[in-house]
């Protein structure tokens, strides 16, 4: 989901801002890596709680959703 290579670069320049060095027995790529894999982890787990609020925790109030929808339509077009 994420761009590897733009992470990696995220990371590197944040890291050197902030004067952090990385240990020389991890890998920048690997660092990366796993630094989008916390990240889309998190992702989902956000997605997963607006599921279940936008939905009323699977209790759907068609009515509020709707009105929803109509509000962000019109904002958009």
């Amino acid at each position: 989901m994420l761009d590897r290579d733009v992470v990696e670069k995220f990371i590197l320049e944040r890291l050197k801002e902030n004067k952090i060095l990385i240990p020389k027995d991890i890998k920048k790529k690997e660092l990366a890596e796993a630094f989008c894999q916390f990240t889309e982890d998190d992702y989902h787990e956000w997605l997963k709680d607006n599921f279940a609020s936008f939905f009323n925790h699977y209790n759907p109030d068609w009515y509020w959703i709707k009105e929803y929808v109509d509000k962000h339509k019109t904002a958009s077009e």
